[in-house]
């Protein structure tokens, strides 16, 4: 494949009710993959409605008008296909794979649903996700080492009222305090065929999808007045870092250490990709070699960095090590703070410039070896973007990032007062 692009074809259209389409065709197997982007995540949620955008994506598999409960999944998986859906704090998605021949099975699955799951919705479903929802925030936030995190985070890198400021999986106070008829007012206003991105990758063509995406989708009546998200792009500054320090029931101190950098999307986010990858993506990353490979004092396989690909807002890159038996929380998250701080000054070499972009590419092509990965990406960018061909920009993007831009953005975003650390402590034992 080449380095750069997108080299599939993309053809697009609009429906008379607002829903985008968008079809690539790729013949190399008999298989299409179906995903809808609702532009609707967990920033969208008005005061008192947190966990909303998450709640559905567990009630839009419990049936709708024309499909029982558990029969979307029945029919998807016994055609030979798979499902899933996923939610976060810019928008909910839905999608299948499933040989051709079933294309229009799962067209009308998520038409049926987009526009049948309302009068569908009873309150025992309801009561029953809700418990289903309160069983995964045990699961995986509150019964699990160091599980919370992300909830802690995000409150110490935005303030209260900012979009980004609570989970996708939301309040369980908020939850229970709604009534069903909330709860359906809420799939109105956003689950409308002009809130939403079809996206059809495959063994189709575009002329197939175009005519059954009007033939299921085209009758659904479309929302005039969806409301805006909170606008989230700034973020004033403190001049001062926020710290937390939570003693638990874990194995061994862990570190977090983050900074808000530029909105997904942006030249800016590009350059703070290949700067995470620089910093901790790797054993030959600089986190690994200084803390887990030179000093000792981090566990090797429990030391990185990653950013966080949120578009509607200086999006977070969080870089966490775990300590060895003996070594103490704070001698740890001096190691990480150092670490980071030399971005600024300790030049990027060539050597650790080269091994980055490799690894990005590897991700990248990684990602669009599939009809799945490949629809899901188109997706993105017809939603947040406008564009799905603006998917053929990230590569090429982060391959043009210089050492001089990393080092610029590191004494830029990444210095001390503008930083969060959450520190997790084990609880003492007698």
């Amino acid at each position: 494949m080449p380095d750069s692009g997108y080299p599939w074809p993309i053809e697009t259209t609009r429906l008379d009710n607002g829903l985008r389409v968008v079809v690539s065709e790729d013949r190399t197997a008999p298989a299409v993959a179906v995903n809808l982007w609702y532009d609707v995540g967990s920033r969208h949620e008005p005061e008192g409605q947190t966990g909303f955008a998450h709640l559905f994506e567990h009630l839009m598999f419990e049936g709708s008008v024309n499909v029982a409960k558990t029969e979307h999944m029945r029919l998807i998986q016994g055609s030979g296909g798979s499902l899933n859906a996923t939610t976060n704090p810019d928008r909910t998605n839905y999608f299948e794979t499933v040989p051709a021949e079933h294309l229009e099975l799962a067209l009308w699955l998520e038409a049926d649903r987009m526009g049948g799951l309302v009068p569908a919705l009873t309150q025992e479903t309801l009561d029953n996700q809700r418990d289903v929802v309160k069983n995964e925030r045990r699961q995986r936030y509150e019964n699990v080492p160091y599980g919370d995190a992300w909830l802690r985070l995000l409150p110490l890198l935005y303030p209260p009222g900012h979009p980004y400021h609570h989970a996708t999986i939301g309040s369980m106070a908020d939850l229970n305090a709604a009534d069903l008829a909330t709860f359906q007012a809420f799939h109105t206003t956003y689950y409308a065929p002009n809130n939403a991105v079809l996206t059809v990758v495959g063994d189709t063509t575009a002329a197939e999808v175009f005519a059954l995406a009007d033939k299921y989708f085209g009758a659904l009546p479309p929302r005039e007045d969806i409301p805006a998200a909170p606008d989230g792009r700034t973020v004033p500054a403190t001049g001062r870092p926020a710290v937390e320090t939570v003693t638990a029931e874990v194995p061994a101190p862990r570190v977090y250490v983050a900074h808000r950098t530029q909105p997904f999307g942006t030249p800016g986010y590009d350059v703070a990709t290949v700067l995470a990858t620089v910093l901790g993506s790797g054993r030959g990353s600089r986190l690994y070699q200084r803390l887990a490979d030179g000093e000792r004092i981090a566990q090797p396989d429990l030391v990185g960095a990653y950013g966080v690909d949120l578009a509607h807002a200086p999006a977070p890159l969080i870089a966490t090590a775990t300590a060895r038996p003996g070594v103490s929380g704070d001698r740890l998250r001096e190691g990480l703070a150092e670490v980071v701080d030399e971005l600024a000054t300790v030049p990027v070499t060539a050597a650790e410039l080269d091994r980055a972009k490799a690894l990005l590419s590897t991700m990248w092509w990684r990602q669009m070896s599939t009809v799945d990965g490949r629809a899901d990406t188109l997706g993105r960018y017809a939603t947040q973007f406008g564009d799905p061909a603006r998917a053929g920009e990230r590569l090429p993007a982060w391959l043009a990032v210089t050492a001089e831009q990393i080092a610029e953005q590191a004494a830029e975003l990444l210095g001390a007062a503008d930083r969060a650390t959450l520190t997790y402590l084990p609880e003492e034992t007698s």
